[in-house]
């Protein structure tokens, strides 16, 4: 059973940076896609930055398209979010989930994922 568990989230002003940490346990999260996820009050989960388990379908929202990287590192069985240029809008819980390789996969749609962490809170102000 795959568990992950997501790290470095907190407050930070306008215009600062924040890496999110997924570290996963129980298995290998290279033979699975990635995402990552945020959801505001009030506010549908939404796909921020995910990447498929071959690596050669990657999608954005968007919204922090320029400003969000996710990375990988499987020696440390993690996964990273660099996010730079926060901005207000962009504060919410961020979720890193994993979804098992399958026909018609559709990355970053968060049905398709199999996995989820706890969350972390990002929250973005002066």
């Amino acid at each position: 059973q795959l568990q992950l568990v997501e790290s470095g989230g907190g407050l930070v002003q306008p215009g600062g940076s924040l890496r999110l940490s997924c570290v996963a346990s129980g298995s290998t999260l290279d033979t699975y896609a990635i995402g990552w996820f945020r959801q505001a009050p009030g506010k549908e989960r939404e796909g921020v930055s995910c990447v498929s388990s071959s690596g050669g379908s990657r999608k954005f929202a968007d919204s922090v398209k320029g400003r969000f990287t996710l990375s990988r590192d499987s020696a440390k069985n993690r996964v990273y979010l660099q996010m730079n240029s926060l901005k207000p809008e962009d504060t919410a819980v961020y979720y890193c989930a994993a979804g098992l390789p399958r026909l018609l996969f559709r990355t970053c749609v968060s049905g398709e994922y199999d996995y989820w962490g706890q969350g972390t809170q990002v929250t973005v102000s002066s």
